[in-house]
């Protein structure tokens, strides 16, 4: 299966394009510090769910996934921060995790997928 058809990889998409149009009005001073990160750190999420795909073993393949887990965490703790600082509305902040637990809930269904491979 090509991984562009996998659910985790469109919804993880999402989760990106959600991140950019959120951070588009995080404070200047902000742009080489938490917007740089939280944005590096979202496209990393469907970059190596893509790489594990590509790789030749289960094993190989997990090591990706779980990277890409790692980001999500990374992310939602980001994203705590920003609310914390007030960078974006509450509305924005419940979307934006809504759509990590959408994430984080496929990726662990995937994972295990590899796993039982």
């Amino acid at each position: 299966m090509e991984y562009t058809n996998l659910d985790v990889w469109i919804e993880s998409r999402k989760l990106t394009n959600l991140v950019y149009d959120s951070t588009k009005n995080y404070p200047k001073e902000e742009l080489f510090g938490l917007t740089n990160q939280i944005r590096r750190c979202a496209v990393s999420v469907p970059s190596n769910i893509a790489e594990g795909c590509g790789r030749n073993t289960s094993k190989e393949t997990i090591h990706f996934l779980f990277i890409a887990r790692g980001s999500l965490y990374e992310l939602e703790t980001q994203f705590y921060l920003s609310s914390d600082q007030n960078y974006l509305s509450n509305e924005k902040f419940t979307a934006i995790l809504n759509q990590i637990i959408i994430c984080k809930k496929l990726l662990n269904g995937f994972i295990n997928y590899y796993r039982n491979k």
